[in-house]
């Protein structure tokens, strides 16, 4: 049975899948982290994780959760000090790395912290943090990823911490997907997925599309983050985006829309472009189809809760299995008029 464990108000192992993004901003300023940081809510973020390099980060954490409704994440490495300071000061978890968070000695200090606080820990490796004696020994591989990963398990776990989440991450797209798929055989712990470092643009996008999106239609996963290097909203937005094309996210207007081709007679790939935006806030679920001609596009629109065809002279209007036919020249009003009433 999948362990839950809690971060905040929201719980990873429960079958619903978590969206984190990590602020960009200096954690001591305040304003700047919380206006970041409202923004990623405002998106659809359910966790953010910042950066804690120095006291004033740590000192900053409670001002920033009193001043945002979503779980904050403190990412610390080479200090257990900051480590324990973070989490006194009100962090609803830690991301640390055991191995070079210091001896045993501080490595118990902190788990011996949150235990007390009550709060989560993620640990786990990427390829530029591989333990030297399983890179010796197993090379930049899913292996060494995985043993990496439960070795700093271990470690809290030997000091009582229980509460732990795990990831495994690599910008090798096939990496990250065959380490997580082993980790996922070997833990019940819940598990925080991406590919780290995607980079940024397009490419970026698509990567983290095809990793994260194979190992969710796998059931693996638990908790995502899209890493880009772009603004962070960014990440939230291709999470979500990502998780709806999974067939997990379900509150939201899905527009299906044909290419087009020769046989297109009207302005098809304009009219899904304006149904996109109208039906971008949307948390209804709906589907919308806008296809460019009546070869297929009847068939496809069957059964959508609006849908479109496009020929020379006229258009077919559809709800569910009713059809009725329209001139061209009054099908785009017509179309968007109902799909207002349809989000509305």
């Amino acid at each position: 049975m999948k362990k839950t464990v809690k971060v905040g108000g929201v719980v990873l192992g429960d079958g619903r899948i978590a969206v984190q993004s990590m602020a960009t901003t200096k954690t001591g300023d305040v304003e700047q982290s919380v206006a970041q940081i409202l923004r990623l809510e405002e998106a659809g973020c359910d966790i953010a994780r910042v950066a804690v390099l120095d006291e004033v980060d740590a000192l900053a954490i409670p001002k920033i959760r009193a001043s945002v409704g979503i779980p904050i994440i403190a990412d610390i490495h080479f200090s257990a000090r900051l480590a324990v300071l973070a989490v006194e000061n009100g962090a609803d978890k830690l991301r640390i790395n055991p191995g070079n968070i210091g001896g045993e000695r501080e490595i118990a200090l902190v788990a011996d912290c949150v235990k007390a606080h009550g709060i989560p820990v993620r640990v786990g490796s990427n390829t530029g943090s591989i333990e030297k004696e399983f890179y010796d020994k197993y090379g930049r591989s899913a292996r060494s990823l995985v043993e990496s990963a439960l070795k700093s398990v271990s470690l809290l776990e030997k000091h009582g911490v229980r509460d732990i989440v795990i990831s495994v991450k690599a910008s090798d797209v096939p990496l990250t997907v065959a380490a997580y798929e082993m980790l996922a055989a070997r833990t019940d712990l819940p598990l925080h997925i991406g590919v780290t470092e995607a980079g940024g643009g397009q490419l970026a996008v698509v990567k983290s599309a095809v990793g994260i999106g194979s190992l969710l239609l796998k059931g693996i996963g638990d908790t995502i983050r899209v890493s880009l290097s772009d603004d962070p909203v960014k990440e939230v937005i291709a999470a979500h985006d990502i998780l709806r094309a999974c067939g997990i996210e379900k509150n939201f207007a899905e527009i299906v829309s044909c290419p087009t081709c020769g046989r297109c007679m009207y302005d098809c790939a304009g009219l899904a472009a304006r149904a996109r935006e109208l039906v971008k806030d949307c948390k209804k679920p709906l589907k919308i189809a806008v296809m460019g001609c009546v070869v297929n596009g009847p068939g496809e629109a069957r059964g959508c809760d609006l849908g479109i065809a496009g020929g020379k002279e006229y258009c077919l209007l559809m709800e569910g299995e009713t059809m009725q036919k329209i001139p061209v020249a009054e099908a785009e009003t017509r179309f968007l008029a109902r799909l207002k009433e349809l989000i509305s």
